[in-house]
């Protein structure tokens, strides 16, 4: 009964914890297996995040950098070059025959009423012997000479250069100049101002003075952060 009783207590322990020893090493290689793909999955998606961050930087960059140049274009500070016309301001040199004086300059409001009308007429950029015109240009009479920004004006024949949209916005501005009232106004002041016909590609210069902006300050920003 001793012995029987041994056997029926004595169990192969050893062959039944090997088998569990097994197959925990499977699950431990299923779970390291998962985590080194979960792991590669990260990794993956934080690559994507910093290249998708890296694009946004970029494209803000961008962006901001046509921004600039949009706003320099605006203001005068930079070469363009477009369809447009191109007039041309000189004496009358007939009116000697008839005693008259040959005219040597233009007037400042000459030049005011003029490039008034072409801005009316929707001119994009405009140029006068080789002088830009930006919004803050000065037109004025100095010691007796015209001159704009401080430039004197060259002796006569001088040029105006007109920029604008397309070759049609070229040809309806060159039609309405043609036909304009300034034709007149300028050969009462003994001066021919002849028009060009539509130019494909109009070449003008960037603005060279320096632009003071002396009524402008910094922003002030709020507590906390705030711009």
């Amino acid at each position: 009964m001793i012995a029987i009783q041994f056997q029926t207590i004595k169990e192969p322990v050893d062959e039944r914890d090997t088998r569990d020893i097994w197959q925990l090493r499977q699950d431990i290689l299923k779970e390291k297996k998962l985590q080194s793909e979960l792991l590669g999955e990260i990794r993956s998606t934080e690559d994507k995040i910093a290249g998708y961050e890296t694009k946004r930087q970029n494209g803000k960059e961008k962006v901001l950098q046509e921004t600039l140049e949009e706003l320099k274009t605006e203001a005068g500070l930079t070469k363009v070059t477009g369809p447009g016309i191109i007039l041309k301001i000189e004496p009358v040199y007939e009116e000697v025959l008839i005693g008259d004086p040959i005219s040597t300059t233009v007037t400042p409001d000459l030049l005011k009423r003029l490039t008034n009308e072409l801005n009316m007429y929707e001119a994009k950029q405009i140029s006068i012997d080789g002088q830009r015109i930006i919004n803050s240009t000065v037109i004025r009479e100095i010691s007796s000479e015209t001159r704009i920004d401080g430039h004197r004006l060259s002796a006569l024949p001088i040029e105006i250069k007109v920029v604008v949209d397309n070759v049609q916005a070229a040809e309806k501005l060159s039609n309405r100049m043609k036909a304009s009232q300034s034709m007149e106004e300028f050969f009462i002041e003994n001066l021919r101002l002849t028009v060009s016909d539509p130019i494909q590609e109009v070449n003008i210069e960037a603005y060279g003075n320096p632009i003071r902006m002396n009524t402008m300050k910094p922003a002030k920003t709020d507590e906390g952060g705030g711009s």
